[in-house]
């Protein structure tokens, strides 16, 4: 385990988050993996190829990355490690794997919604929340603004927290670098329309697959956070989780959405378009659906309890394995 090394990367990141001037210079992480998933798709997808060659590469694309990210993070581990050695080594490390959590980059884009609709009304809404969220925002009211900033809040708290923290905790730099690779091949990738329907298959089911534990363990740490944060119920988190998690069309989404829609008495989800088609969702929770800036706050402020309840178990857990 390292669960010393997952909580000094928490810390940093929670702290210091991710520098914008290496942002604006070098890229991020996460941008550099894309870039290679991206050249992946142009060369290996093409619409030529039969459906089952074109699923034998993306199954090779997600070989690859798998193999590739395990050889970057043990090499970067034990060069680290003998050049160093430890406590120092953990520090740096702990530095590199930061730049893959997002606690204060999910909570600024999510905040960023709110302001725009307490600002600007609903066209700085709008604008805000089409930065994190795939569906056509001129086809959404105050409510659907709302709501689609509080479901990214909710599934983005799993799948870039939540997961990338676990992984990390279990095995290191090297898992953590797996899990952001194949998270990000699935966001790239791993759709159901005609052009990723073969290539995209493998990424998907790796990325639900690996998602398992963290969006149960998000669904405890929103109702755990619920018990704390005023007009929040931790008793109809957990009754929203049990009834309408499964519903989800995604194995692992429904989790975290239905944990958030129960604390805060809402109703999240249900029929959602992207790109002009409409995706019929089961809704979440048996809440209010008509939400507005005030909702995505209190959305906020159970996150950021959930974030500091995580924390202190992962504190817990590093003080137990030291002494």
């Amino acid at each position: 385990m390292f669960v010393s090394l997952a909580l000094a990367a928490l810390l940093i990141e929670a702290v210091v988050g991710y520098p914008q001037i290496l942002l604006q210079r070098i890229g991020h992480p996460v941008m550099w993996i894309g870039a290679l998933i991206a050249w992946a798709d142009r060369r290996w997808n093409g619409a030529d190829a039969r459906f089952a060659v074109r699923r034998a590469r993306g199954i090779a694309l997600v070989a690859l990355l798998v193999l590739g990210m395990m050889a970057i993070g043990l090499a970067a581990t034990s060069a680290t490690q003998a050049v160093f050695g430890e406590p120092a080594a953990t520090i740096i490390l702990a530095v590199s794997a930061s730049s893959l959590l997002a606690q204060r980059s999910l909570d600024a884009h999510v905040a960023a919604v709110a302001e725009g609709l307490e600002k600007e009304g609903l066209d700085g809404g709008r604008r805000t929340v089409a930065m994190i969220v795939g569906r056509d925002p001129e086809r959404l009211d105050e409510a659907g603004v709302a709501r689609a900033a509080i479901e990214s809040l909710a599934e983005n708290f799993s799948d870039g927290i939540v997961a990338p923290l676990f992984w990390l905790a279990v095995g290191g730099l090297p898992c953590i670098l797996i899990y952001k690779a194949i998270n990000t091949a699935d966001s790239m990738i791993g759709h159901l329309s005609e052009r990723h329907r073969a290539f995209g298959w493998a990424a998907a089911r790796l990325d639900d697959l690996i998602n398992l534990p963290a969006s149960r363990l998000s669904a405890v740490w929103l109702a755990g956070a619920a018990a704390v944060v005023p007009g929040a119920s931790w008793r109809a988190a957990l009754q929203m989780v049990g009834r309408d998690a499964s519903k989800h069309h995604s194995p692992n989404a429904g989790w975290p959405e239905a944990a958030m829609a129960g604390a805060l008495g809402l109703r999240l989800a249900g029929p959602r378009v992207y790109d002009g088609e409409t995706v019929a969702d089961a809704w979440m929770g048996q809440g209010r659906s008509a939400l507005n800036a005030g909702d995505i706050r209190q959305a906020l402020r159970l996150y950021r309890t959930a974030c500091l309840i995580q924390g202190i178990v992962v504190a817990a857990l590093a003080l137990a394995a030291i002494m």
